[in-house]
C-alpha cells in the first residue's frame, strides 16, 4: 500500500474510533443520540454545523463551478455566509429556547408545534417523505465523491470505492449517533479549514503569482472577469439575486439546524456563529482560489472537471500531503453525508412513530434504519449517478423552501394552522421541483431559488394569527 494509502486508512480508522468513544454517550437515551444531550460546545457546534452545510458541494462542486463560470460566480459566497449568520444569531436564539423547554429534538417537532392528533401526524408524514426523498439523492451524490477520492489513492473501481466509504461513514454514525457525528464533524471541519488555506496558497504560486492569474484570466473571453458574467441588465440582476439567495435554503436544512438546538447556551451559541462565519469565509475564498487559478492557467473555453482539486494537489504538493487533500475532500462528504443518515432516520424513527413500536428500543431501531437508508444511498450513487454540485443545489433548495418559511414564520410571532403548514410546505417544495423540471435550472435561476420560497411566505403569514405573547 502507498504512503497515501496508509494515511488515509489511518484517518479512517480514527474515525471510527471517535464513534466506538462516543456509543458510550449516545445509547443513555433518545435525546442523547439525536442531540448530544444537548451541551454542545461553540467550537463543536460551529464547525460541525460549517462543515454538514458545505460537503463535496464546497470543495469540488463550488470549486468547479467557479472555475467555469469565472468571476461572476462569486456572488454565492456573500448568500451562503449571510446564511448561515440568519441562521445562529436571528432564528438560532428562538430555536434553542422553544425546542429545549419543549423538548423537540428535531426539526419536524419544531415545525408541527401545536398540531396535535392526526394533524399532527400528516405534517410529520408529508415532511419526513420530503427529508427521505431528498436525503438519499443528495447522499447518493455524496458517496459518488467519495468513490472518486478513494479510487484515486487506491486505484479500485468505483462501486468498491463507494462501498467503502459507505461503510466508514455508517460506521461511526451507526455507533455513536449525534455525539459521533459532532465529534468527527468538528475533526474534519478542521481539516478542511487547513487545506482550505495551504492547497490555494500552492496552486496560487504555481499559476506565477497573483500577477500570473490576473494575466491568465485577461486572455479568457469576457465572461470569465466580468462580474456579471454573460448577463446584463436585468437578467444580471436576476442572475446575483439567484446566486445569493442560495442563502435562504440554509432556514430550512433539518440536518444544520439541529447543531442550533443542540447548543449548550446563548454564549456557546455566539462564540459557534463566529466560529461558523469564520470558517466559512476561509474555506470558500479557498476554493474560490484554487478555481481562478486552475482557470487561469486553462486552455480559453475549455471545460473544467469537478475533481479539479485532486489534480491540484497532485501537481503542487509533495509527499503524502495530497493524501491529506483526500481526506479532507472525503472529510467534506463525511460530514455531511452523517448528518444527514442522522436526521433521515430520526424523521422516520422519531418523527414517524416507528421507534415507539418497540417501546425501549428506539435508539436500536434508529440505527436499524440508518443501515436502510445507507444501503438505499449506496444504490442510487451506484445506478442513478448526478453531478455532486446540481443535486445538492436542488435538494437544498427543495427543503430549504420546503421548512424555511414555516420556521421563520413561527419565530416571527406568528401561529399558523395545521392545514397552513402543510399547504406551505407542498407549495415550497412542489415548485421547487417544478420550477427544477421545467424552467432553466442552475445555480443563477433565480426564479428556482426564490419564487419557491415567497409562495411558502405568502401562505404561513397571511393565514396566520400573531401570538398574543410572542417571543422577542
Amino acid at each position: 500500500m502507498s504512503g497515501s494509502g496508509v494515511t488515509l486508512v489511518i484517518y479512517m480508522l480514527a474515525l471510527v474510533a471517535i464513534g466506538v468513544w462516543a456509543s458510550r454517550k449516545a445509547t443513555a437515551s433518545e435525546e442523547d443520540f439525536l442531540l448530544g444531550g444537548r451541551g454542545l460546545g461553540p467550537v463543536v457546534a460551529g464547525l460541525a454545523y460549517a462543515a454538514s452545510t458545505s460537503s463535496a458541494w464546497v470543495l469540488l462542486g463550488f470549486t468547479g463551478f467557479v472555475a467555469n463560470e469565472g468571476v461572476s460566480a462569486l456572488w454565492m459566497m456573500p448568500g451562503i455566509l449571510a446564511g448561515y449568520a440568519v441562521v445562529w444569531l436571528w432564528l438560532g436564539p428562538w430555536l434553542n429556547r422553544v425546542s429545549r423547554e419543549k423538548g423537540q429534538l428535531t426539526a419536524l417537532d419544531v415545525i408541527a408545534d401545536d398540531a396535535a392528533g392526526a394533524r399532527r401526524r400528516i405534517i410529520k408524514l408529508v415532511a419526513a417523505a420530503m427529508i427521505i426523498f431528498c436525503f438519499s439523492f443528495y447522499i447518493a451524490a455524496q458517496f459518488q465523491g467519495a468513490g472518486s477520492a478513494l479510487g484515486e489513492v487506491f486505484g479500485i473501481t468505483r462501486t468498491q470505492a463507494v462501498v467503502a466509504g459507505a461503510v466508514i461513514i455508517l460506521a461511526y454514525t451507526f455507533l455513536g449517533g449525534f455525539w459521533a457525528v459532532s465529534l468527527t464533524d468538528t475533526l474534519q471541519g478542521l481539516s478542511i479549514a487547513v487545506i482550505a488555506l495551504v492547497l490555494p496558497i500552492a496552486a496560487l504560486a504555481d499559476a506565477g503569482g497573483l500577477a500570473g492569474v490576473v494575466k491568465g484570466l485577461a486572455a479568457m473571453d469576457d465572461r470569465i472577469t466580468a462580474p456579471f458574467g454573460t448577463h446584463a441588465g436585468w437578467s444580471a440582476a436576476g442572475f446575483v439575486l439567484g446566486l445569493t439567495a442560495t442563502g435562504f435554503g440554509a432556514l430550512g436544512q433539518p440536518h444544520l439546524l439541529t447543531w442550533v438546538m443542540a447548543v449548550r447556551d446563548r454564549k456557546a451559541r455566539l462564540q459557534g456563529a463566529a466560529v461558523a462565519l469564520g470558517w466559512g469565509a476561509l474555506v470558500y475564498a479557498g476554493m474560490a482560489v484554487i478555481a481562478l487559478s486552475v482557470r487561469a492557467g486553462a486552455a480559453p473555453g475549455a471545460q473544467v472537471s469537478e475533481m479539479i482539486v485532486f489534480s491540484v494537489a497532485q501537481e503542487v504538493l509533495p509527499g503524502i500531503l495530497p493524501a491529506l487533500v483526500y481526506a479532507a475532500i472525503l472529510s467534506a462528504i463525511m460530514s455531511t453525508v452523517d448528518s444527514q443518515l442522522l436526521v433521515a432516520s430520526a424523521a422516520a424513527s422519531h418523527d414517524l412513530g416507528l421507534a415507539r413500536a418497540v417501546p425501549g428500543r428506539e435508539v436500536l431501531i434508529t440505527r436499524a434504519i440508518i443501515v436502510i437508508l445507507c444501503i438505499g444511498a449506496v444504490l442510487l450513487t451506484l445506478y442513478l449517478p448526478a453531478t455532486i454540485f446540481g443535486r445538492v443545489l436542488f435538494a437544498w433548495t427543495a427543503l430549504g423552501a420546503a421548512f424555511g418559511p414555516t420556521l421563520v414564520a413561527r419565530a416571527s410571532g406568528r401561529h399558523p394552522a395545521s392545514e397552513v403548514i402543510i399547504i406551505a410546505m407542498i407549495a415550497g417544495f412542489g415548485l421547487a421541483v417544478l420550477f427544477n423540471q421545467v424552467l432553466p435550472s442552475g445555480p443563477g435561476a433565480w426564479k428556482e431559488r426564490v419564487l419557491p420560497w415567497l409562495a411558502g411566505l405568502a401562505i404561513v403569514f397571511a393565514f396566520s394569527r400573531k401570538r398574543e405573547n410572542a417571543a422577542k
